[in-house]
């Protein structure tokens, strides 16, 4: 008998899904209670009047570079007032320092001194004007530069922890909806180089390295084949280009060129805001793209293939 194909849907189809998704989405954050930035408001500001106190307001940054690195709040407080923001990954580059590791740091006063300087090169003139005009700081500037910079630090950390806890209920879902209505068993993460080290049918793992590219999760269909899924949440048409097509596309054209189109099967759970074209090219390319709000389609395919 041969294995059912995943499903491929119409242009329609999409355009349906999409909206629903986009109807989930906007239900979920016109939902959402303040309480959450008001909380990571009060830790930024914080972080940033402390950082300004213990360097004269910018003034004496150097002298202090160990206990400033060392501490994560004032680090990140420190990463902010540059313009724009430097993060952590670029701020190594720029500075040529191997590591934010406050152990290494303190063994080397020098990485640190390093870090710091290089965001002394790039504070912002417009929150920090008196650190470029080389004066002291008025009253009035310094708190409204510990308010727009906390304001910027709450907002990124919110979007990062929104899109963390997206992912993760994501993953969650998909994978209580395997056990609960498909019948499958979660079993152990591993790495997958062939198929003799994937889970057996009715069985699935969670964050799995499968051909060398972690997966979400990676379920062993009934027939045999593998579905290596990836959940992906997006919170605007322009970032759905980077969540899908940069990445679960091209994981999808890599799976399938190690393991084959026969034996496997990419696929990606979608939640939030997409373009229409971005799911059309990230289906031709081979990724078989299911939604969270429409997570019985992902069973009906998985039960299909007993």
């Amino acid at each position: 008998m041969p294995a059912v194909p995943p499903p491929r849907w119409t242009d329609d189809e999409l355009d349906e899904s999409l909206t629903g998704a986009i109807r989930v989405f906007r239900t979920e954050r016109l939902e959402e209670v303040v309480d959450p930035y008001v909380a990571a408001y009060e830790i930024a500001h914080q972080a940033v009047s402390e950082l300004l106190e213990l360097t004269i307001d910018l003034g004496d940054i150097t002298s202090n570079a160990v206990e400033i690195t060392t501490n994560a709040e004032l680090l990140r407080a420190l990463r902010y007032c540059a313009a724009p923001p430097i993060s952590e990954d670029d701020l190594k580059v720029l500075a040529e320092v191997p590591t934010l590791n406050p152990n290494r740091l303190r063994d080397n006063p020098s990485y640190a001194e390093k870090l710091v300087e290089t965001v002394v090169m790039t504070i912002d003139p417009t929150r920090f004007p008196w650190v470029r005009e080389d004066r002291i700081s008025r009253e009035d500037e310094q708190n409204s530069a510990i308010v727009a910079t906390g304001v910027m630090m709450a907002q990124r950390r919110l979007m990062t922890d929104r899109a963390n806890e997206s992912k993760d209920a994501q993953e969650l879902a998909t994978a209580a909806a395997l056990v609960a209505e498909a019948s499958f068993v979660q079993v152990d993460p591993r790495t997958i180089d062939t198929f003799t080290d994937a889970p057996n049918p009715g069985q699935f793992c969670r964050e799995s390295l499968f051909g060398g590219r972690k997966a979400d999760l990676v379920v062993r269909l009934w027939d045999g084949r593998c579905m290596p899924i990836e959940c992906k949440v997006s919170n605007s048409s322009t970032n759905s280009v980077k969540r899908l097509n940069n990445d679960a596309a091209v994981k999808a054209k890599q799976w399938l060129e190690r393991f084959g189109s026969v034996q496997t099967i990419p696929a990606a759970v979608l939640a939030g805001v997409f373009k229409r074209h971005n799911l059309v090219n990230a289906q031709t390319d081979g990724l078989t793209i299911f939604w969270a709000h429409e997570l019985e389609r992902l069973i009906d395919f998985v039960n299909s293939t007993r």
